[in-house]
């Protein structure tokens, strides 16, 4: 009775169609050195060279030292929560634009500056680093940025960056996620020359692209190939802390709407309308549609340990979703909007989470985020028993 509830609502949700998106996979690279991450966007071998060619045309080669801060701040973009991988190609923008990914010392602003790990001088105004960050305007001292990852950390911003809140990093730019790639460089960087940073997408792309790989699911499709999914290395819950708090559990309870005795296969965490809903792991978005039933629905597929396990989110309104079937997206990532669409009494986010596939049994998520220590978990209480508000 209970595998047929479930298989129904998820059946529901779902809709008729849960084939999955495979991606290709990229070449191999001629480097025998490569970069061990802790965290999501994980960066396998450095080659020793790279040539990419600019949205006007222009041809550029990047050597091992500058694919190595490149490496960096994919590192640190994937350690962040709310960066992802739009997040990252704007870094390597801007970097690309101000420094061509080298570590500039500025001797005449700054002697002490050659003291430090540095690719050359530079020159304008006071300076330094990756991202031309300038002491003056408070990015930080000389000694924090001749430190490539203190730099990135601070492109990031966020509460968790160095510089918060002033100067703003990335993610102290709202909408940012909206915003032309090169605009959202333009707003952290501040430049004089607001139209240059656009040039390099491409390059900051196939530089993305080069520099991870995602690992095989090991997991067949009707065509025998294996589609790729990134194994993941970091899990997250999937609401920023402070703002939820959990309704509706994982069983068996009375509908909300209906009053009908119901299996419930996901867990409802209430939220303000358009809270930012993150990527619990890294994974391939392989569902981001609307139903009549569960509103706004985004699935992703994740490797959790060597297993394909997957994530499905609930009831966002249309317009609350920022990616699409076959994104690539990383732990932490802003994915979609908290709203109350389909069948809910109150904005919230209905969670499941499928070891096996979208389409195996779905188990308790917030259990399951619970024993594989998600990030934020402990942000969150347990709404009065006779809340109604925010779950179905």
């Amino acid at each position: 009775m209970k595998k047929f509830a479930l298989l129904a609502l998820t059946l529901l949700l779902l809709g008729p169609s849960t084939a999955l998106l495979g991606v290709a996979t990229l070449g191999g690279t001629s480097a025998t050195a490569a970069v061990c991450t802790p965290g999501s966007l994980n960066v396998g071998p450095i080659p020793d060279s790279l040539t990419a060619t600019t949205r006007n045309g222009e041809t550029v080669t990047l050597n091992r030292t500058q694919l190595t801060h490149a490496a960096t701040i994919i590192t640190v973009g994937g350690q962040t929560a709310g960066v992802g991988r739009d997040g990252v190609v704007i870094a390597l923008m801007a970097a690309l634009t101000e420094s061509t990914l080298r570590m500039l010392a500025n001797t005449s602003a700054y002697p002490e500056s050659a003291n430090y790990p540095n690719d050359g001088n530079g020159s304008d105004h006071d300076s330094l680093g990756l991202f031309q960050m300038r002491p003056a305007s408070g990015w930080g001292t000389v000694s924090e940025l001749m430190d490539p990852d203190y730099q990135a950390r601070a492109f990031y911003g966020g509460e968790s960056g160095p510089n918060y809140p002033s100067p703003r990093g990335l993610l102290d730019i709202p909408g940012w996620q909206h915003m032309d790639p090169g605009e959202a460089a333009q707003a952290v960087e501040v430049s004089a020359y607001p139209d240059r940073y656009q040039n390099y997408q491409p390059v900051a792309e196939a530089i993305l692209a080069a520099l991870t790989r995602p690992a095989p699911s090991g997991h067949g499709g009707d065509s025998g190939e294996a589609p790729v999914v990134p194994e993941t290395t970091r899990i997250v819950f999937p609401l920023p802390e402070g703002t939820w708090v959990r309704t509706s559990p994982f069983g068996w309870r009375s509908d909300p709407i209906t009053g009908e005795r119901r299996f419930h296969a996901g867990s409802d965490f209430a939220a303000p309308d358009g809270t930012p809903i993150y990527a619990v792991a890294d994974g391939v978005v392989v569902r981001a549609d609307y139903t009549d039933a569960g509103g706004g629905v985004i699935v992703v597929e994740h490797t959790v340990h060597s297993e394909r396990v997957a994530s499905m989110y609930v009831h966002m309104w249309s317009h609350g979703f920022h990616v699409v079937e076959g994104d690539t997206v990383a732990a932490g990532q802003h994915i979609g909007d908290v709203g109350s669409s389909g069948h809910s009494t109150g904005p919230h986010l209905h969670l499941q989470i499928h070891p096996g596939g979208a389409g195996a049994e779905a188990v308790d998520s917030d259990t399951w985020l619970t024993q594989h220590g998600a990030e934020g978990i402990t942000g969150g209480e347990a709404a009065p028993a006779t809340c109604t508000a925010g779950g179905a």
